[in-house]
């Protein structure tokens, strides 16, 4: 890896801005994407598949400029392809290869030679937990199973940089969390920088340090998860009895923010100006009981509902 790379951000972006027909799919968008492991999150449609094809000369820019281990996109395209490992949303296997054979090419394909890229399809394979598995055709896996081929493909040549585009779509709970697990062992303790785009707030915070919230083509967030979750605030957890949706208009109107988790609890971040007045107040003015509230260890998900506006 270069000592730019090591020292800088893996990717860079300026005022880009990427159009589909008249649809601003990313909308001037100027982010730096530090070292090691980056959630890229936001709501469906926000614009993570676009960014990381654009990052990839998948997609042109109608404007704005991208750098990705510190080489332009627009000139070095090819250069940077075969250093980064991408692991798309969709399956990508060649029909009537099988496992290894696949991944091998792969590593061909990125400019390793034959009996390298083969050894290394070996290695990954079995990183991945397909070792017992790579002499079957690739279309005979499982949904879980293609989607660790998908990450071993990404790995067999060894990336400066990988992009991970919601890699534990269709899997089953073990096998998500087991996906995770390979994920965090990349980041952390091999050293690997990723990008991780995914709309699962979960899987962000499991797997990331470091977090870059879109909305609607827009960075509206981010930081490291810490930093987000952080000072600047309180978040509380209470219960109510009454006109929830009333109280929930009120709680609004006051400017705070407030979202339920389930059908009896509700979470409200107050800012440091505020205090848990305030909600007996609303409450009191509204016609409804508190009957539960105390402090809550904020989440990932009151960074996210707080960066898109979700109440």
């Amino acid at each position: 890896m270069t000592d730019i790379a090591s020292t800088g951000p893996v990717v860079d972006l300026k005022g880009v801005t990427v159009v589909y027909g008249r649809t601003p799919a990313l909308a001037d968008v100027t982010v730096a994407f530090p070292r090691g492991a980056v959630g890229l999150l936001g709501p469906n449609g926000a614009g993570k598949s676009t960014l990381l094809k654009a990052l990839l000369a998948f997609i042109v820019p109608v404007q704005g400029t991208m750098r990705v281990l510190d080489l332009n996109v627009a000139d070095s395209a090819l250069d940077i392809r075969r250093r980064i490992g991408y692991m798309p949303e969709s399956d990508s296997h060649i029909p009537g290869m099988n496992a290894v054979s696949f991944v091998a090419y792969c590593g061909q394909l990125a400019g390793l030679p034959a009996v390298d890229a083969m050894q290394r399809a070996h290695e990954v394979l079995y990183y991945v937990g397909l070792g017992e598995a790579r002499y079957r055709n690739v279309e005979t896996y499982s949904t879980g199973m293609k989607q660790r081929i998908k990450l071993a493909q990404a790995l067999v040549h060894d990336p400066d940089l990988l992009f991970l585009d919601e890699p534990t779509n269709g899997m089953d709970p073990k096998g998500r969390d087991e996906m995770l697990e390979l994920i965090r062992d990349l980041a952390h303790a091999k050293g690997v920088n990723l990008l991780l785009s995914s709309h699962l707030l979960p899987d962000v915070e499991f797997t990331c340090d470091y977090v870059i919230v879109l909305d609607k083509g827009r960075v509206v967030a981010q930081g490291t998860i810490d930093a987000l979750k952080g000072p600047g605030g309180r978040v509380f957890e209470l219960r109510i009895k009454g006109d929830r949706e009333a109280f929930t208009r009120a709680v609004q109107a006051a400017g705070l923010d407030c979202h339920g988790t389930d059908e009896d609890v509700m979470r409200v971040f107050l800012p440091d100006a505020a205090s848990p007045q305030t909600l007996f107040a609303l409450a009191a003015r509204e016609g409804v009981q508190v009957r539960h509230l105390r402090p809550s260890v904020p989440t990932l998900e009151d960074v996210f509902a707080r960066a898109v506006g979700e109440q």
